[in-house]
């Protein structure tokens, strides 16, 4: 893992981001013997969040036609859902999850007696599809992918390294007549953490793969790294972003009072787990008429409702009703992470709360997950192809991240063989010197994730958006000021691109007022 100070180096394809999309474009465009930059600014190849996936992967059932799939989309997704990508994970979906999961990277699927993929049913299906792997199907995917790639020779991976902004011709190039050329990205400006310094990496093709933005809210399931960067760094180059206020809430998510969220997989409640408030009751037949496997945003709605009806701080997941060993060897992340907690839940019921989990909407892209930039391709969730409409199917991102990434990474050849390829001159970083605050720093991120929470989460008002906007709009130009006059850390880089991002989703937000899926305006 090279980072020394040849990073100023122009490379075929560039990878930001190092989850399930980010592998899958990597290992496409290495098979058409280009060569590939992967960047994470973790220094855990592994961290993103695709490792903590737990649910499943889509594997198309026997029952399912074309036109079960797409209503199962549809229906799930408010009807604003793009066929074309729902007809395109249809058709290539099997055929990448067997020749690349199954035959090339052997991740080891959970199988049934007989030698068949082990198939689950989860919220809003109307079959049973889902493959895993216990209840870490995500983290095994990851693991082994991880392992496959790093055979690769035309694949080089750089850990503890933030994209900072993307280059583009108009913005950054030193040869004025650039302007004139179409929008077209040439590789990214990058935070190197152990030199503390920002170097250019240019590239032919560069592809964000920089997952979501969870943690621009107070309780999330994502990974620390899910701050918004991809969608900040895309808008600064002027990309098309779309669908932002569909930001999808996970129903359950562990509860306790350190403020740590776990997820507690949907599955659970495709294998029969129970929503029940403090009385006991199992409330979710009072909202929907798929009770417990109701599409996410209602469950999650159902859920607040009921722990405002009781003024209580989380309901309960009940799978006590199930075989112990059964519960045991079906989810044993869970299990052992609730015992960290004293909880058995083998004998009591979880304690769970809603949190943000996915965002629906993202950089616009077409079936080859090119942006509306030249060269710049977006995958996994930060893109927007329009599979997840309003509200995302269960275990539709993985199946979304292997297929357009892969996808993207076949493209990248065309690409490079027929379009004009530009590397400009740029000038090189100057940095500041001010030593950050990390008081600052620690109180303005505290500031986002409070607002965004209170104001712009799972029920939303005018008035409630009003006042994140005073809050927001404010903040945001004290950020920006703060960047610019004060040297960067990663920190800072986060801050910055979490206070653009999370006025993408406000600005969405307000623009919209009629309720749809993971949107829902309470006036």
């Amino acid at each position: 893992m090279n980072k020394k100070a040849e990073a100023y180096r122009e490379v075929d394809v560039l990878v930001i981001g190092t989850g399930l999309a980010g592998c899958s474009a990597a290992l496409a465009a290495s098979k058409k013997g280009l060569s590939v930059v992967m960047l994470t600014n973790e220094k855990d190849f592994l961290e993103s969040a695709s490792n903590y996936a737990q649910g499943g992967i889509i594997y198309k059932s026997i029952e399912d036609t074309l036109d079960v799939f797409l209503e199962d989309f549809q229906r799930t997704g408010v009807n604003i859902v793009n066929e074309k990508s729902i007809k395109q994970i249809y058709k290539q979906g099997n055929k990448y999850f067997d020749e690349i999961l199954i035959d090339e990277v052997k991740v080891p699927f959970d199988k049934t007696t007989d030698g068949n993929l082990s198939i689950t049913k989860e919220a809003s299906h109307s079959t049973g599809r889902i493959a895993h792997v216990k209840d870490q199907t995500g983290k095994a995917i990851q693991k082994y992918f991880y392992q496959y790639i790093k055979k690769q020779a035309n694949i080089e991976i750089i850990t503890e390294a933030t994209g900072v902004d993307l280059i583009t011709l108009a913005h950054h190039s030193m040869d004025y007549s650039h302007v004139y050329e179409p929008s077209t990205c040439s590789g990214a400006y990058v935070y190197f953490h152990d030199l503390e310094s920002i170097h250019p990496i240019f590239a032919k093709v560069t592809i964000l793969a920089t997952g979501g933005l969870g943690q621009l809210f107070l309780h999330t399931s994502n990974p620390k790294i899910a701050r918004g960067d991809g969608y900040a760094m895309a808008y600064r180059a002027g990309s098309r972003i779309m669908n932002m206020e569909y930001t999808q809430f996970h129903p359950t998510t562990l509860f306790s009072h350190t403020g740590k969220r776990f997820l507690i997989t949907e599955a659970m409640r495709g294998e029969g787990a129970v929503l029940r408030n403090s009385n006991g009751e199992a409330f979710m037949k009072k909202y929907h008429n798929l009770e417990d496997l109701a599409p996410r945003d209602i469950v999650a709605r159902s859920i607040m409702k009921e722990m405002s009806n009781n003024h209580t701080h989380y309901v309960h997941l009940d799978i006590t009703h199930k075989n112990s060993d059964w519960i045991k060897d079906r989810f044993p992340a869970i299990y052992e992470k609730c015992l960290e907690n004293k909880i058995d839940i083998t004998i009591e019921p979880i304690p769970v709360v809603p949190a943000a989990h996915y965002e629906c909407g993202g950089i616009a892209v077409d079936q080859k997950a090119n942006t509306t930039i030249k060269r710049l391709k977006a995958i996994g969730e930060v893109s927007c192809t329009g599979l997840h409409g309003a509200n995302r199917l269960a275990s539709s991102s993985l199946l979304e991240c292997l297929v357009y990434g892969t996808l993207a990474g076949d493209d990248c050849k065309d690409i490079i063989k027929n379009e004009k390829i530009i590397i400009p001159s740029v000038a090189k970083w100057n940095p500041e010197t001010e030593i950050p605050d990390t008081d600052l720093l620690r109180q303005d991120m505290l500031t986002i994730k409070h607002t965004m929470w209170n104001y712009v989460g799972i029920i939303r008002t005018e008035k409630k958006l009003e006042r994140a906007l005073d809050i927001l709009a404010r903040l945001r130009q004290n950020i920006e000021q703060f960047y610019r006059h004060t040297r960067l850390n990663e920190n800072l880089i986060g801050l910055r691109n979490a206070a653009t991002t999370s006025f993408m989703v406000l600005h969405a937000a307000r623009l919209n007022t009629k309720s749809r899926g993971c949107h829902f305006r309470l006036d």
